[in-house]
């Protein structure tokens, strides 16, 4: 698979494996080399950051620069990584998530970067005291100051990237959800259901439905359910997928309409 890098039963494998792969590129380029953006945050799995076929390696000094024409499949950095900042993963050295999460924010943009963000923290990847840390980290580097908005704006309650997405999209529109995770009780506490943003006072809900978790009959027809309970219960529920969120005015309109109906009803 790469220089002296070789998969063991291939036979055994429709497709090569993405982690033998990225083990394989690593291995090739010899001790040195170290996993890193959205490479390492793949291997942690961490959410949001660009799915990509290439394996981002970096190599210290001037080893990384022949290495660059070589392997058109890897791309080769020169970070300065301190040994703290490195840890091992399924036997390759990358770094760690904290550090991972600095670099990337640095070079994606505001929705990529939040989402980065509540991923790690959802995780247990990452504390909210490290976002301090990553403050610190990413000082005096190109992007930091708009990074830093992003670490302004994270929220660990967040359960995808497209909740993220989602959320942003509402800010954006000035209708932020003052709840995440909204759990939804009857009068005898029995909970109905839990809304992934919600707006108490007019009771509405958002979902944001991914193609992953949503996507079987099972769960289709459990949201269903769920969404006849909360509906039955006097709450509104909005629906919304990745491509809605590409619109940046769709979202919050729906949300505002929702809101006014609401406030509506109850005047």
């Amino acid at each position: 698979m790469a220089r002296a890098a070789y998969l063991v039963d291939a036979d055994l494998h429709d497709a090569i494996p993405r982690r033998a792969r990225i083990r394989a590129a690593t291995a090739s380029f010899g001790p040195c080399a170290a996993v890193v953006l959205e490479t390492a945050a793949e291997l942690h799995r961490i959410g949001g950051s660009r799915q990509v076929d290439q394996i981002h390696l970096s190599l210290p000094g001037p080893a990384a620069r022949p290495a660059r024409l070589a392997h058109p499949d890897v791309v080769v950095h020169q970070l300065v990584i301190p040994p703290a900042h490195l840890v091992t993963v399924d036997g390759m050295i990358t770094t760690a998530p904290v550090r991972t999460v600095a670099d990337l924010v640095l070079r994606l943009d505001r929705y990529a970067a939040v989402s980065v963000l509540d991923s790690a923290l959802n995780r247990g990847l990452a504390a909210e005291a490290d976002l301090l840390l990553i403050s610190k980290l990413i000082r005096g580097r190109r992007g930091a100051t708009a990074a830093r908005g992003c670490l302004a704006e994270a929220d660990g309650r967040a359960q995808s990237p497209l909740e993220t997405r989602t959320r942003l999209r509402c800010v954006d529109g000035r209708v932020p959800p003052d709840v995440l995770q909204l759990e939804v009780r009857d009068d005898d506490g029995y909970l109905l259901g839990i809304g992934d943003l919600g707006w108490r006072a007019p009771r509405v809900i958002a979902e944001a439905d991914g193609r992953g978790p949503h996507g079987t009959p099972d769960a289709a027809y459990a949201d269903r359910r769920r969404q006849n309970r909360l509906v039955n219960a006097g709450w509104t529920v909005l629906r919304f997928t990745w491509q809605d969120t590409l619109d940046p005015h769709y979202i919050p309109w729906t949300v505002r309409q929702a809101l006014a109906d609401a406030r509506q009803r109850r005047s």
